[in-house]
């Protein structure tokens, strides 16, 4: 069996790698990078076959970069994957509670454990790239003074002692994650949802009437993103999921309306929507 590589931004143990590991399978050798443009670029470049990325979770929202990144590099997005997100306050072996001083994760993690940063001010948050980073680092390390918030996974693969779990403000924590690829993914009449990002002129009405050539055909929007326009202040792109394949009679005339009204018009990808995975 040939295993495909996927590439995700973060160290093993991430909630990254957890997605490529629930979306492809035993099929899947996850590549860990630094940085979320290189993975963007391991796909271009070829030495990735896929790349999973997040793109927006339901406590902290959107993953702006990442939108940046669809923009700049031409891959398509050819599935997604939506993962319950559980943190876990995790130390090395046999360190207690009473002595930690620090605690460790990726920006986003802390930002989705305020309620228990806030119950526990005497530990010092501190900001690191990445949740299983984080947990490497203090398996490599020689503190015992820190604890680091991260996945179950990252638990058991750096051998570290979960001291408290589900952490998050709320247990509807989920981060939906996208898989990119170079390739168009087949239009089988299986594309159940679309991406794409578009610009239109800055005059009075104009996103109404963007937004007409969905409503006037009854098809859903499921959400739109505005991000700035680089170049031309208070000017925006947006980015727009909507549900239903742009190869169909009905949302193809839709695609078409806009793009008579739209400056720019690129089209992110058409895939099946993705599966909400909770048992991590």
């Amino acid at each position: 069996m040939t295993r495909q590589k996927v590439g995700f931004q973060g160290e093993l143990g991430a909630f990254s790698e957890m997605a490529v590991l629930e979306y492809f399978g035993n099929v899947a050798e996850p590549i860990p990078h630094g940085w979320f443009d290189d993975v963007f670029r391991a796909v271009e470049q070829g030495s990735c076959d896929f790349g999973i990325l997040p793109i927006e979770n339901t406590l902290a929202g959107s993953i702006h970069i990442n939108y940046d990144l669809m923009l700049e590099h031409n891959l398509q997005i050819v599935g997604e994957i939506i993962l319950r997100i559980v943190h876990n306050l995790m130390v090395k072996p046999g360190v207690r509670r009473e002595e930690l001083r620090k605690i460790q994760s990726h920006p986003k993690a802390l930002e989705q454990c305020v309620q228990f940063l806030r119950r526990n001010s005497k530990l010092q948050p501190e900001t690191v790239y990445d949740t299983g980073g984080a947990a490497k680092m203090l398996s490599e390390g020689n503190a015992e003074d820190i604890g680091v918030i991260a996945s179950t996974r990252a638990a058991e693969h750096y051998k570290l002692e979960i001291l408290e779990a589900g952490l998050e403000d709320n247990t509807q924590n989920y981060t939906r994650f996208l898989v990119l690829a170079k390739g168009k993914s087949p239009s089988n009449g299986e594309c159940t949802k679309t991406s794409i990002v578009f610009t239109v002129p800055h005059e009075p009405g104009m996103l109404f009437k963007a937004m007409s050539a969905f409503a006037l055909r009854d098809i859903s929007i499921s959400k739109i993103e505005s991000r700035p326009l680089i170049g031309s202040p208070w000017e925006y792109l947006f980015y727009l999921d909507f549900q239903g394949d742009p190869n169909s009679a009905l949302c193809s005339r839709a695609l078409n309306h806009l793009q008579e009204i739209a400056t720019e018009f690129k089209l992110l990808g058409s895939y099946s929507e993705g599966k909400i995975v909770d048992n991590v």
